[in-house]
């Protein structure tokens, strides 16, 4: 199921671990990019049977953490903090106003897949708050003129879906 580029990842990843199962984390990370941000069922069985596992363990831990999406993603997947550092510097109002732009509510995807919009507790980037992440890129200090421009910013991009993969992993590159 993986590209060729994908199954160099995956051999990357094996390399680097002394049990096959160990991998399954940053294995589950690289088959939600492949898939357009989210993972079904077939991909679940396959990463079982690259880890050596049975795919009940694999579903277990992939709906343990909340990184991991089991239905279609938009194009750019906003997902804005809410929890305290945020909230008081102003998220709930960056949420309120992106569900208001975007036209959906939190946990939805626009009809024509160019957005979806989560809300999440934390980021970890407390001291920039607010904070949102657009799939992989942190956006920070926000204010609702910020937020305006980069979905305009983001609405005109024409490309098809934006690249997700990893660059090759090394046994010396850091944690996926």
């Amino acid at each position: 199921m993986f590209s060729p580029e994908g199954k160099k990842q995956v051999e990357c990843l094996l390399k680097r671990y002394p049990r096959k199962q160990n991998a399954l984390l940053p294995l589950l990370h690289l088959a939600q990019r492949e898939n357009r941000g989210y993972l079904t069922s077939e991909w679940l069985k396959h990463i079982a049977e690259i880890c050596e596992v049975s795919p009940t363990h694999v579903e277990g831990v992939a709906t343990f953490y909340t990184m991991y999406k089991f239905k279609p993603v938009g194009k750019y997947h906003v997902q804005v903090c809410t929890n305290v550092s945020c909230n008081l510097c102003g998220g709930e109002k960056i949420l309120e106003h992106l569900e208001e732009l975007l036209g959906i509510h939190a946990g939805h995807t626009a009809d024509d897949g160019q957005f979806s919009l989560e809300e999440v507790e934390c980021l970890g980037a407390c001291s920039y708050a607010p904070v949102m992440i657009v799939n992989e890129d942190y956006h920070e200090n926000l204010t609702i003129e910020k937020v305006s421009e980069l979905i305009e910013s983001l609405a005109k991009r024409k490309e098809e879906w934006p690249k997700r993969i990893l660059p090759v992993i090394g046994k010396n590159s850091a944690m996926v």
